[in-house]
């Protein structure tokens, strides 16, 4: 094993996630696995910054949604490998438990979708209720599930303050104290996530796993 050779093939599952290339990169995210390369570092520094770059291509209108859901079915299908390669370093009972969603009205998931599997590589057991979830739907997994993080997302301003009514009501049933809540997506800002008393916000995915850990006292 080289570091060269790494970053080789680490260079080569981004570009795949930008160039789209689903159906021969699995073969790619194989080989970095079969060499004896982190899985962790081959998701985050390869398949993650493939997806970012295409989120940039994707805000500067080179690309537009078509291509951005391609990259990101590029994106899964190499997690979907180097999942497998992932040492479970904490043991199940060590692992926090997170619900994540698209608030109600809103039906924009991908940045979601990434903010999920990063937590997951990040050690946490992610309930994801997809995309138009519903304030009840929230409150009733947090309570069932024993749920420790909640995370919303909205790209639309209409429906963000649908964020606030899943926190108070977590207030009203005497809980708020034992989960924490972190918010995000293209509207929320620092200063609405406050407003709002969330005690978290991240605008990137890759920002969002720091945020998550630090709430919870973790590397």
């Amino acid at each position: 094993m080289s570091e060269e050779r790494k970053k080789e093939l680490i260079d080569k599952l981004a570009s795949y996630v930008v160039d789209m290339e689903d159906e021969t990169i699995a073969d790619l995210a194989q080989t970095y696995l079969d060499e004896g390369y982190d899985a962790n570092d081959g998701i985050m520094d390869g398949l993650v910054r493939g997806m970012n770059e295409a989120g940039k291509l994707y805000d500067e209108e080179e690309y537009y949604i078509a291509e951005l859901l391609l990259c990101s079915d590029a994106m899964y299908e190499g997690i979907g490998v180097l999942k497998k390669g992932l040492e479970d370093e904490l043991d199940s009972r060590d692992r926090i438990k997170a619900v994540i969603g698209v608030i109600e009205g809103d039906t924009h998931d991908i940045g979601k979708n990434l903010v999920k599997i990063m937590l997951e590589t990040a050690g946490f057991e992610m309930i994801d209720l997809g995309k138009d979830v519903k304030v009840d739907r929230f409150i009733d997994t947090v309570v069932n599930e024993d749920v420790k993080l909640v995370c919303m997302s909205s790209l639309m301003t209409t429906t963000m303050y649908l964020m606030k009514d899943v926190i108070d009501r977590l207030k009203e049933m005497g809980i708020r104290d034992k989960v924490k809540v972190m918010v995000g997506g293209g509207p929320v800002t620092q200063k609405f996530a406050n407003e709002i008393g969330a005690d978290g916000y991240s605008d990137s995915a890759t920002e969002a796993v720091k945020v998550a850990c630090s709430l919870f006292d973790r590397k």
